[in-house]
């Protein structure tokens, strides 16, 4: 199903992309609201464990976003190259939002510290990792060599992960940059890797999407069986001994990586055919709150992740029971569902005013 006519979009696309930000804000909401001493509660490790699916979905669908633009701007255009600069520059765009980002922050806050301006978080890596995903696509030139490409460089990332960890080659890089490359204390929530291997793993399935045959439905079917075999076999090569001296499953393992990818790529099919109910039963619903959520997804990540962690709701920080804490998550995605409303009508209002007002000159 495709987005409202004009859009160009892939309505389930931002429909997994608003489940995303749904996941994002419950993460952020109950890791900043809940008290500390309801943080061992199974309810609460079982939000965590969820929580911890919104960066990589974002990452891979960005992955997928970087494939479906640029294979439509080639087509649109005939142009290959300029296909994959105009993608390079959103990722370019994306990093430069991220210090953006973090100076608002710091604004914002009276104890930030000036170092925390290069803190490494989402938008630092997937800005990055966009304009070497772009590269890929470029590269690859077809549709099995882009296949092959992104396909090796999520696996090279994920496998490389645990190495890069260990290995002191980067002991002597300055702070700024080593903080790209593995955590650092308090400064670097993401890393390369494995982190900029969902974008490429979302830029394989993204090839696959672009690529699809005309019985949708049916490839949608394969994808999703295929998706919970390699989530299958991630988990069962998890038991095999690791090829790596020092690597752990919640964090630098490959076999985890690739888990997540698996289940992130069977929610794609699984959204796909949500999102054809309507058509199915004989209805035709072309609005659907979650793919609103979806298609302003940087707007709602920008502005929830401020109030949840900011000055805004500083009494509500660690100090409400669990069950509490999600009650106004609840509430507090009504409001970001609201304000997202509000913001989009009044980009209409400002296009339909700048438009009136080139009419008007023009005559």
């Amino acid at each position: 199903m495709k987005a409202p006519a004009g859009s160009g979009r892939l309505a389930y696309i931002d429909w997994m992309r608003g489940l995303a930000i749904l996941i994002m804000i419950q993460a952020h909401a109950l890791d900043s609201w809940t008290l500390v001493a309801d943080r061992t509660t199974l309810a609460y490790g079982l939000s965590a464990i969820l929580a911890g699916y919104a960066a990589p979905m974002f990452l891979f669908l960005a992955g997928v976003s970087v494939a479906l633009g640029a294979s439509a701007r080639q087509r649109r255009t005939g142009d290959m190259a300029a296909a994959a600069a105009s993608v390079r520059r959103r990722g370019w765009e994306i990093f430069g939002l991220a210090f953006l980002f973090r100076f608002q922050a710091y604004l914002l806050n009276p104890r930030a510290m000036l170092q925390g301006l290069f803190k490494v978080d989402i938008l630092n890596i997937m800005g990055p990792a966009i304009v070497a995903a772009a590269a890929l696509w470029q590269a690859g030139r077809g549709y099995w060599r882009r296949l092959a490409v992104f396909a090796g460089a999520a696996l090279a990332t994920a496998l490389l992960t645990p190495a890069v960890r260990a290995t002191h080659l980067i002991d002597g890089l300055p702070d700024l940059l080593e903080w790209y490359m593995r955590p650092g204390a308090g400064m670097s929530n993401f890393t390369v890797f494995p982190w900029a291997g969902f974008v490429f793993a979302g830029g394989f399935v993204g090839v696959l999407v672009d690529g699809r045959p005309a019985n949708e439905p049916r490839f949608h079917g394969w994808l999703l069986a295929a998706s919970l075999a390699f989530t299958a076999a991630a988990y069962a090569g998890s038991y095999l001994p690791s090829i790596h001296a020092n690597s752990h499953w919640w964090t630098t393992a490959p076999s985890f990586f690739l888990f997540r990818v698996g289940i992130i790529a069977a929610i794609l099919p699984l959204v796909y055919f949500y999102e054809r109910r309507p058509r199915l039963l004989g209805a035709r619903i072309d609005w659907s709150p979650m793919a609103v959520f979806g298609r302003s997804s940087l707007f709602v990540y920008w502005v929830h992740t401020e109030i949840a962690y900011g000055f805004v709701t500083a009494p509500l920080h660690k100090a409400l029971p669990f069950w509490t804490a999600v009650a106004a998550f609840a509430a507090f995605t009504v409001f970001m569902f609201g304000l997202t409303l509000a913001k989009n009508r009044a980009v209409r209002w400002w296009k339909e005013k700048r438009t009136a007002r080139t009419t008007s000159v023009g005559n």
